[in-house]
């Protein structure tokens, strides 16, 4: 039986969450695993892996063979490397201590990586936000300064409305030589025409 360490996926659809176990080649993607070696979450950035790295040495020892997405994923946790460094022990090209010495300087390495990256996602984040908190003051002030405008040009059209009735009224107070001025004079002239 050939057995391989894979990727069986969980999780929801547009939003996966594999778990890495080692399973049986002939077995279905998701079917039934021999054993599970960790979880991966692509969702989020850097991606978290969970990882036993123990128990995955031991079945690479065993002869298991990691899929190309798994090889990474062990790559990236140090899994390979400690593989390398205990054929090397078994070899005897190197010590217990050396290759445990050389694995937590690669820890120590990557570690450094990781909370460098997380940083740098974080201040970027940090700038894409106040970068977009300006666009959005500048929107404000200019749909700002745009209602002011409005809101003069209408003040001003009510000014204008305000003062051609002033106009209109001083027109209609000021006296006619042709006629009567108001609806009372007129009624008043008709009745003495009338007697």
């Amino acid at each position: 039986m050939s057995v391989k360490i894979r990727l069986q996926r969980h999780g929801k659809k547009g939003k996966p969450f594999y778990w890495i176990v080692a399973a049986d080649a002939r077995s279905k993607r998701d079917g039934r695993s021999l054993e599970k070696l960790g979880t991966y979450n692509p969702n989020i950035n850097p991606a978290a892996i969970e990882l036993d790295i123990e128990s995955t040495v031991k079945w690479l020892q065993n002869g298991a063979q990691p899929t190309d997405t798994a090889r990474a994923i062990l790559s990236y946790k140090g899994a390979m490397l400690k593989n390398h460094l205990l054929g090397g022990i078994r070899k005897g090209a190197i010590t217990e201590e050396q290759a445990e010495e050389k694995f937590q300087a690669w820890l120590e390495e990557k570690t450094t990586k990781i909370s460098d990256k997380e940083t740098k996602l974080a201040k970027a984040e940090n700038e894409a936000k106040a970068k977009a908190l300006e666009v959005e003051k500048e929107v404000n002030a200019t749909r700002k300064a745009a209602a002011e405008e409005v809101e003069n040009e209408a003040i001003k059209a009510k000014a204008d409305a305000k003062a051609a009735a002033e106009a209109a009224a001083k027109a209609k107070e000021a006296p006619e030589d042709e006629g009567p001025q108001t609806i009372d004079d007129a009624v008043a002239e008709a009745k003495e025409e009338e007697k």
